[in-house]
């Protein structure tokens, strides 16, 4: 058997002077040893030397057999089975040694120490150029970025993580991928980690428990530097053991930050009572709440402050309904509201969704929007402004949502204590079509 320090020779030389020989070592997976052997074996022939078919698998199992464990060694019948799918070869025709090697049109890729050197400058400075980490003049990055190119030099990002111990993954967990809410919170936070040079992960739970258990398992499993969880059906007591684990947090509208979790709270107050002041101006004295789930924290939330508000104006709401966060549901809802004896003039939605399915229900049953029933909803997605009439809602900075949850991952982990920070959005009033003043009876 040969020795460390001569396999590692012989790979230094082959790997500089015939990378394609090299890439013998992906011929069999049994073990590093056999691999090298049959390695040994194509190098060491002359060149244009044939074997003999049985000579050569001859040769090549005796080296297997000597330098394998007894663990490591397949049976006979195997090796042969993989010996002729390799070589194409059942017979005793001679077996050329250049067969012994993976076909390959393109040359073995180039290293960060290749284009170093033909760069003329050090690892690190590679390394920084790539990663958009640290100031480099414009003269330096040109010139390494011209030889990226040159070389069509990719970064190899697992054998980066196996140098560094340190994966380049940030975790982004959303409840719907369909949802429109979630749309450009991914794109603040994939924006933001990638102008940091980092990945990201994205997760949905479906509303499902089960799921949710599963995604956070995934995101530890991936060894994420750190996770937004931008969804309330995930708190901090089901998310611990991502912290346990060393892994940070940023939640969404949840309690305090502490240790290795931080908060970003968006404050509903001022959007909604804009939102009410806007209506109480336009005459309005009965008005209906559909709300979003009942066990949602963030639902929960805006329930409480449009009733609160509501009733601080003298239009205590005629119905308080709750329903789930799709358009269907609020059609539902309303089919509820108009089947009681006094119906509203205002519908306040807990989101954009609920009040375009409200919308819809309310042109069936013959009811105008707004001449007869003004709707507002809250979030501000895309389709609101598609919506006919245009919707009248409540907006949430969501792309700053995600753009303020990553820096937020970004600061914990690089303060001494890992300690994270509670952070506050303001929500606006987006005034559309689908409010008029309140119809006179």
């Amino acid at each position: 058997m040969l020795l460390k320090c001569q396999k590692a020779a012989v790979r230094r030389k082959l790997r500089d002077r015939n990378p394609e020989l090299f890439s013998a070592f992906e011929i069999f997976d049994h073990a590093r040893s056999p691999a090298f052997s049959l390695l040994l074996l194509t190098t060491t022939a002359p060149r244009g030397k044939c074997l003999n078919y049985r000579r050569a698998q001859k040769v090549i199992w005796r080296t297997i057999y000597k330098q394998a464990s007894w663990r490591q060694r397949p049976s006979h019948d195997s090796f042969k089975i993989q010996f002729r799918l390799r070589f194409g070869t059942t017979g005793e025709e001679s077996v050329p040694c250049r067969n012994l090697v993976p076909e390959t049109s393109a040359k073995m890729a180039h290293t960060m120490r290749e284009v170093a050197r033909r760069a003329g400058v050090s690892l690190a400075t590679v390394s920084r150029v790539l990663n958009n980490t640290q100031y480099i003049s414009e003269e330096t990055r040109r010139r390494v970025l011209e030889t990226v190119h040159e070389f069509n030099y990719f970064k190899n990002v697992h054998a980066k993580r196996l140098a560094t111990g340190r994966s380049d993954l940030f975790g982004l967990v959303i409840s719907e991928i369909a949802n429109p809410y979630f749309p450009e919170i991914i794109r603040g936070f994939q924006a933001t980690a990638w102008n940091h040079g980092f990945d990201v992960l994205l997760c949905n739970t479906e509303y499902d428990s089960e799921r949710t258990k599963a995604v956070l398992r995934k995101l530890r499993e991936s060894d994420v530097r750190g996770a937004a969880i931008v969804t309330s059906s995930v708190d901090r007591n089901m998310a611990s053991d991502l912290t346990a684990a060393g892994i940070p947090l940023v939640l969404c509208n949840s309690d305090p930050a502490g240790k290795l979790v931080g908060n970003i709270s968006i404050d509903y107050e001022p959007g909604i009572n804009k939102a009410i002041q806007h209506v109480v101006e336009f005459g309005h004295r009965r008005a209906a709440v559909i709300a979003g789930p009942g066990d949602n924290w963030t639902a929960a939330t805006i329930k409480n402050a449009l009733v609160s508000g509501l009733t601080a104006r003298g239009l205590k709401p005629l119905c308080v309904l709750e329903s789930n966060y799709r358009v269907d549901a609020g059609a539902s809802a309303v089919r509820q509201v108009l089947s009681r004896r006094e119906t509203p003039t205002v519908m306040f939605c807990g989101n954009d969704l609920i009040a375009m399915g409200a919308m819809s229900a309310l042109e069936e049953a013959g009811v105008k929007v707004p001449e007869d029933v003004s709707v507002i909803g809250i979030d501000d997605i895309f389709f609101a402004f598609l919506a006919r009439p245009p919707l009248t809602t409540i907006s949430v900075p969501r792309e700053q949502l995600g753009v303020q949850a990553f820096e937020a991952l970004n600061k914990i982990l690089k303060l001494k204590h890992h300690k994270g920070s509670n952070y506050t959005l303001e929500t606006d009033l987006v005034v559309r079509k689908s409010t008029a003043p309140a119809r006179r009876n």
